[in-house]
């Protein structure tokens, strides 16, 4: 009478085991059918430098949602068969078991639901379009979360493609950027970007070149209309343009100490630009620079400025478009058009509306802080000029980032132009060095005192030539 006893337990044992065990081996291979949907083979061909970033993050401690979900269902299913088999069967109990077994498959599915809308590639796919770098939405977010003005936090966040591909640009998305320093200088970026929507713009264009010279470069789009002259007149005539003062209602003058034209070509005003206080005489000051010869020492008959002409017969008949990195109203690129050279000046408006003057002779203006790099694309330009701005006041480590940058963008052959560069005595040395560090050709070299300053300063310019340098 034992041994059948002890059949009928066994049989009644296995009878409850046995679906459990199935149900129970089911929900694993639901679990690994959902993980497979969303790991296919192409994560085998991920390049080598994303793997090695997941890997840090893995050993640093950090795990993907979907493997933490997974080792949980393990975990569960595990534990729940190692009480199963401790359990007591009788019939008493089989009710208990399917209670608890109901609540144990609601936990499991639970977590495969959770697993499922964590790797849904269609909710996750304004994740992937965000950013190829970009593991979570919130991290490309949280630049904009930095800001109060809506408008701004708009134009910061990162705009995923509306079609969901990439663009014929090879991009995901739209990355509009700003300045790093746009985050130190919280409280004016949001002054600026405070404006309503469709409407004329502040005349804040004061606070946008504040921004700029203090590293917020570039400064962020805006969706308002700026600000013109109220009595704008048609320009002059370009075979007048170029050495006559411009019509004094074609600036917005409410920044300027100087209100016209006339103010500023005066040399007794002293209200523009120390550093180019006499840019805006163009009859006496401006017109014969870089084609007559101005003594800056009659005793040695020395200058510290070079000719057009002469400097064009270094490299005759190749130098074609250049650049302009000065301060000034645009004579130098007024004088090089005369010679069939196409030159855009770069400044900024520093006193005065010297990129304005620029624009009305007719000339190209270049809005553009010596912070920033250069807009030109690698050995494009033919030469490259600078005076009255690259001076002794700069920063070694800062020139040396400069320099590199202008080699950049000049070709083979061209030509760098280091006009009335002024420093102390004893930096002239360590300033020398830097220039010397282009290894340039040398095709004119000349360093004269500087008459005003008791013989403690002096001026350097220099021709040269940008070497080959081929590809090894």
């Amino acid at each position: 009478m034992t041994k059948p006893n002890i059949s009928v337990k066994l049989g009644r044992w296995g009878g409850v085991r046995r679906p459990i065990f199935i149900l129970g081996i089911l929900a694993l291979l639901v679990s690994i059918a959902t993980l497979s949907k969303f790991y296919s083979i192409r994560s085998l061909f991920i390049s080598d430098t994303f793997c090695s970033h997941v890997n840090i993050e893995y050993q640093g401690g950090f795990q993907s949602e979907p493997g933490i979900a997974v080792e949980t269902v393990v975990s569960k299913i595990q534990k729940e068969m190692n009480e199963m088999r401790d359990m007591p069967i009788d019939s008493s109990s089989a009710e208990t078991i399917v209670s608890r077994y109901s609540a144990f498959l609601a936990d499991i599915l639970g977590l495969i639901e959770s697993l499922q809308t964590t790797g849904n590639p269609q909710e996750n796919s304004e994740i992937r379009a965000v950013h190829p770098l970009a593991g979570r939405k919130q991290q490309s977010d949280e630049p904009a979360k930095f800001f109060l003005i809506e408008e701004i936090r708009k134009y910061v966040r990162i705009k995923p493609n509306r079609l969901g591909k990439q663009n014929f640009m090879g991009a995901n998305g739209t990355f509009t950027s700003i300045g790093h320093a746009c985050f130190a200088m919280k409280k004016d970026i949001e002054e600026y970007m405070d404006y309503d929507v469709g409407e004329i713009c502040k005349d804040d264009w004061k606070l946008a070149q504040k921004l700029m010279v203090h590293g917020c470069d570039p400064l962020p789009r805006r969706r308002c209309f700026a600000r013109a002259p109220q009595l704008y007149s048609k320009p002059f005539p370009i075979n007048e343009s170029m050495w006559k003062l411009p019509d004094n209602r074609n600036v917005r003058w409410s920044q300027y100490r100087c209100k016209n034209f006339t103010c500023l070509a005066s040399n007794t005003t002293r209200k523009g630009f120390f550093k180019c206080a006499d840019c805006f005489n163009l009859s006496d000051h401006e017109l014969p620079r870089w084609i007559k010869q101005v003594i800056s020492d009659p005793e040695m008959n020395l200058t510290a400025d070079f000719l057009i002409p002469e400097v064009l017969n270094i490299k005759l008949g190749e130098i074609r478009i250049g650049l302009d990195f000065s301060v000034g109203t645009g004579t130098f690129a007024a004088r090089m058009r005369e010679f069939n050279v196409t030159i855009v000046s770069a400044t900024i408006n520093l006193g005065a509306p010297f990129n304005e003057m620029i624009a009305l002779r007719g000339l190209v203006p270049l809005y553009l802080t010596i912070n920033q790099r250069l807009p030109f694309f690698d050995n494009t330009l033919d030469l490259l000029h600078t005076t009255r701005f690259l001076d002794g006041w700069i920063d070694f480590v800062l020139l040396d980032f400069i320099l590199y940058d202008w080699d950049r963008v000049l070709r083979p052959g061209g030509l760098l132009w280091i006009d009335s560069f002024f420093c102390l005595k004893e930096d002239l040395d360590d300033y020398l060095e830097a220039f010397k560090m282009l290894r340039y050709r040398r095709h004119k070299w000349i360093v004269v005192p500087k008459l005003d300053k008791d013989d403690r300063e002096v001026f350097f310019s220099a021709v040269l030539e940008k070497p080959p340098r081929p590809f090894r």
